[in-house]
């Protein structure tokens, strides 16, 4: 197991995107955009195997409410196949954990599920 990527919501999206390209010289894939919700992506590499995916979408705020905020949104670890994504989802939800996603494919092509850690940190399953 490898950690695959940590997901920061920002505010301005290009300019943190320049500013880790500029300082720490990552590399942003493409920018994904979901017309439906407003969440808009970059990923982005160090040249090793973690990334860091810069997220923004319309109305983030502090918070509160239920309205998502800017700063770390989850850590993602590659199990290295569907199957494995499945089984632990499975195992964990049969253990009482929460639940909030998946195992599906997600609009922009990963295969993940989203679960809960015991103080309610969101940890995304993926191959």
């Amino acid at each position: 197991m490898r950690i695959e990527h940590l997901a920061l919501y920002v505010q301005d999206l290009e300019r943190m995107r320049e500013f880790y390209e500029h300082y720490f010289s990552a590399r942003a894939a493409g920018r994904y955009h979901n017309p439906s919700t407003g969440l808009e992506t970059y990923f982005l590499s160090f040249g090793g195997e973690g990334r860091l995916e810069l997220m923004t979408r319309p109305n983030l705020g502090p918070g509160a409410g239920g309205a998502p905020a800017a700063g770390y949104v989850h850590l993602a670890l590659s199990l290295g196949s569907r199957e494995a994504v499945d089984t632990l989802t499975a195992r964990l939800r049969g253990d009482g954990f929460s639940v909030v996603s998946g195992p599906r494919v997600t609009g922009d092509g990963y295969y993940e599920s989203c679960v809960l850690d015991p103080e309610g940190n969101q940890i995304e399953l993926t191959v």
